[in-house]
């Protein structure tokens, strides 16, 4: 039976080779966003699931590439925890002049090729 991508569990070594940052680091997280909860082995270890990776990214990303403080980071994800993923646009798409011309070849194509079928 394989297991799946998401209900496998990450040990902190692995989690930190992902993310690219050290075990305390990873530590101090946990202490400051709620939402970075990794259940424990019965020997202690860190056992990380493929959200809280996921989260760790986010965060990496908030505090490294964004310049968030710790502060600014954690309301950030709750904002974006909090909100609900954007729906699909339910509009079509309006089509270009050319994505219009080539539909009508097609259509002309088509036609020809029915008539002949016809005959």
């Amino acid at each position: 039976m394989a297991v799946d991508e998401d209900d496998r569990l990450y040990k902190i070594g692995e989690v930190c080779k992902v993310a690219e940052v050290q075990p305390y680091v990873l530590r101090y997280w946990e202490t400051e966003f709620p939402p970075l909860a990794p259940n424990k082995s019965g020997g202690g270890q860190r056992l990380y699931t493929r959200h809280e990776i996921d989260i760790i990214l986010r965060i990496k990303q908030l505090l490294y590439s964004e310049g968030f403080t710790i502060a600014g980071a954690k309301k950030r994800l709750e904002i974006e925890m909090a909100s609900p993923a954007p729906a699909a646009e339910t509009k079509p798409p309006v089509p270009s002049k050319e994505v219009d011309k080539a539909l009508g070849e097609v259509k002309r194509e088509l036609t020809a090729i029915l008539r002949i079928l016809d005959e």
